[in-house]
């Protein structure tokens, strides 16, 4: 008489477990209500919409390593939503809130937005899959390679920002920046995200224990500036992470051999 072959037992998750693809799905659900807010007009709103997906995105990868619930669903998970938020939803405000007159010339730049947004993220999941197979030589740990897409997505629509710093409460927010020289800003962006430029990992950053108090000092300083003076704050962060790419770019740090 043959054996009966009993079914596996199905595995069960925790909610624990399931919070790092919960966290992914929030910034899905960010991203696309940043949309939403931006052709309505309230652009406040959409980019700090965007700016809490960039925070969930630094969250759910070191979450899911934490708690050992990493699986490949996951991993394309966060791909998804990090081409939604930073490669389609950027481009998209900037685009209805300047470039709409511009027509082809605008809608060209943020396609090329997207499209380098995309191919980053597939040469960086090439990489995770199997660093051999990685293109270019090896980076020394704590550097990507070219500029990570939540940070090429806030340098993207630093346009807007200096429109709105610069402009009275309650006005228009009529672009101070010429169409063409943001649509140049776009494809520029869009080309460091695919550059070889290393840049600066955060997530790799380590704090002595007698500086953590200057850091939670800092962080608590930060937002505050960012609730209260949201878009200068904003344009300081961009400058200061672009005058760390042009440091790397001119200062490459030394890079690991093969052997």
């Amino acid at each position: 008489m043959r054996p009966i072959r009993r079914r596996p037992i199905a595995r069960d998750f925790s909610l624990l477990q399931l919070l790092p693809n919960i966290l992914t799905v929030t910034a899905i659900c960010a991203g696309l209500t940043s949309i939403r807010f931006g052709v309505q007009g309230n652009h406040l709103l959409a980019v700090e919409l965007i700016f809490f997906a960039a925070l969930l995105d630094g969250v759910d990868g070191s979450l899911a390593r934490l708690l050992k619930s990493n699986s490949r669903m996951g991993a394309e998970l966060d791909s998804l939503a990090d081409f939604l938020n930073f490669g389609v939803a950027p481009g998209l405000l900037v685009y209805f809130w300047a470039l709409q007159d511009m027509r082809s010339a605008g809608w060209i730049s943020v396609l090329a937005l997207a499209v380098c947004c995309v191919l980053r993220l597939a040469r960086f999941n090439v990489a995770m899959k199997s660093e051999d197979e990685a293109p270019g030589p090896r980076l020394p740990p704590g550097y990507f390679m070219g500029v990570p897409s939540p940070a090429g997505a806030l340098l993207a629509m630093l346009p807007m920002y200096i429109s709105f710093a610069f402009t009275a409460p309650g006005a228009n927010h009529e672009p101070v920046v010429p169409g063409i020289l943001i649509c140049g800003w776009l494809v520029l962006v869009g080309l460091l995200m695919i550059s070889r430029i290393p840049t600066w990992s955060l997530k790799a950053a380590r704090v002595g224990r007698e500086n953590v108090k200057f850091l939670l000092v800092g962080v608590a300083v930060a937002g505050a500036a960012l609730l209260t003076y949201p878009w200068e704050t904003l344009i300081l962060l961009c400058l200061a992470y672009a005058a760390m790419v042009g440091l790397a770019a001119a200062r490459p740090p030394r890079r690991r051999s093969r052997d």
